[in-house]
């Protein structure tokens, strides 16, 4: 498997790869050559087999390793270098500018020390079964997943990860002596009860991973000072992730806060500027949802006023600028995470009673959410399928969130018809038929949506029985502030309205 030598020892390429160095001058037939990557990443595996090879013959432990060790799980001997080698390519290709925690090197390490260390297996479980439960995966995976005989092997293949991780954790006692990696390790877990409906659960792990994060100090800004410059990096945005995805949940399901905004953020230590840029806009855009947010929301405090939550709202509004030089799959998270967190404060503002029909405030009218959702097709609309369904369901949520509340504006803000441009339903056929095509949201969401419109708006669900059209739309504030500006005047609401919401479990 040739790569250049300049000679040295180690030669450079090896070194950038992080290989060992060998030279065999056995002359090799001309021809064709394969891609770089390509050859690095087979020299990889067959330096990691020989690894692990090694350990298994020389180890003196005398306890056998957890890949060979008997599973109930039904996941023995399936946690092999194939598979792995899958998920790394799906998660840096597409998920890794949204969760930019760990490298690559990170990983290898993990897989040599995978048959000798619990702690690494249980990482690379956790890991596994987080990506294949995704429900926007596409990995080749050989016959790994094919000689699994199930309609869906992918999530039979992560539950049984996700259950091995479980009981090989119990093997060593991570608590008292808690790692970067076992914090890691929570957050998978984490992701995959949460992808899995199991949301006590994922609560459980994703406080169990704060928890460990603040043992370990990575809330206080001198534990950066020194290290590795590449593990530093890692160890902030793993915090930072933390501190984002504990703000999405506090919300969804009216959980409280552990982390706050007590270290710098991170840099573009071995990545791209645009990488980064787009990670620090997501930290930004939930930045303001602070304890006196989370305690309004979770009715634990009542010191809120318009003007708060008014500037709120322009705080998200102005968060993101027009154009994003970023990654498509990350403005998909931006883009539905800033309309998501707009709707949320709407929601607080008309709970508290801070809504009215005469707010030269659009923000702070009852109407608002058409203008949320009008905003939220717009930028869907310029997504592909794709850059959305590799956010998996946290996504799909959001939409179906924006969704509910749009319903129930409808059924209670008179709404003027225009029949040169688009309206209300225009949005809501353009949000439904996002639910329904994007994987994992046709199962769980789309009867749900389905069941409000008919209990909500019967005459609106009638027309539901034919195809929804594809829409397209450009933003025009000016264009939406006119439709609604009537109905804000004419609304006959003068407390809030009730908001009807069905479970989601």
């Amino acid at each position: 498997m040739p790569v250049r030598c300049n000679s040295q020892q180690p030669c450079g390429n090896c070194s950038q790869a992080g290989l060992l160095c060998s030279y065999d001058a056995i002359p090799q037939k001309k021809g064709p050559k394969g891609s770089r990557a390509k050859v690095i990443s087979e020299l990889r595996l067959r330096e990691v087999q020989k690894q692990a090879e090694h350990r298994r013959n020389d180890s003196t432990q005398n306890y056998r390793s957890p890949a060979s060790s008997p599973s109930s799980t039904g996941s023995e001997g399936l946690l092999n270098l194939e598979l792995i080698n899958g998920c790394m390519e799906f998660f840096f290709a597409q998920m890794y500018p949204t969760m930019p925690i760990m490298h690559k090197e990170q990983i290898w390490k993990l897989v040599a020390d995978m048959d000798t260390s619990v702690e690494a297996y249980c990482l690379l479980c956790s890991f596994a079964a987080f990506m294949l439960i995704q429900p926007g995966i596409e990995m080749k995976a050989g016959q790994t997943l094919k000689s699994l005989a199930s309609a869906n092997p992918n999530v039979f293949l992560g539950t049984a990860f996700l259950d091995d991780a479980l009981r090989h954790r119990k093997r060593y006692d991570y608590i008292e002596k808690p790692s970067v990696n076992a914090v890691i390790t929570s957050f998978f877990l984490f992701g995959c009860c949460f992808g899995l409906n199991k949301h006590n659960t994922a609560w459980y792990h994703l406080r169990e991973a704060t928890t460990l994060a603040q043992i370990i100090g990575m809330q206080d800004e001198s534990t950066y000072s020194t290290g590795d410059p590449v593990d530093v990096t890692s160890r902030r945005r793993l915090f930072w992730l933390l501190f984002v995805t504990e703000r999405a949940y506090a919300l969804q399901k009216h959980r409280p806060l552990t982390l706050h905004a007590t270290i710098g953020l991170p840099t573009a230590q071995g990545d791209s500027s645009n990488t980064l840029a787009g990670f620090i806009h997501l930290v930004n855009v939930y930045r303001p949802f602070d304890d006196s947010f989370v305690g309004l929301w979770n009715k634990s405090r009542q010191d809120c006023s318009t003007l708060w939550l008014a500037h709120l709202q322009k705080q998200l509004t102005d968060a993101l600028p027009t154009h994003l030089e970023v990654r498509e799959t990350q403005e998909a998270d931006l883009r539905t995470s800033q309309h998501w967190l707009r709707t949320m404060v709407w929601q607080l503002s008309i709970t508290n009673g801070y809504l009215s029909s005469t707010s030269p405030d659009s923000s702070m009218t009852f109407g608002y959410p058409i203008e949320i959702a009008r905003d939220l097709v717009a930028d869907t609309g310029r997504l592909s399928q794709r850059s959305m369904e590799v956010h998996g369901i946290g996504l799909i949520e959001k939409i179906f969130d924006v969704a509910c509340t749009l319903v129930d504006v409808m059924s209670c803000v008179p709404i003027e018809s225009r029949n040169t441009e688009l309206g209300p339903q225009d949005y809501l056929n353009h949000l439904i038929r996002l639910i329904s095509t994007l994987r994992g949201g046709d199962s769980r969401y789309l009867p749900l949506i389905m069941a409000k419109i008919r209990d909500t708006l019967p005459s609106v669900a009638a027309t539901l029985n034919q195809p929804l059209p594809n829409i397209k739309l450009e933003k025009s504030g000016e264009d939406l502030q006119d439709s609604t500006a009537s109905s804000n005047s004419s609304s006959p609401y003068s407390t809030p309205p009730f908001l009807h919401y069905y479970p989601l479990s």
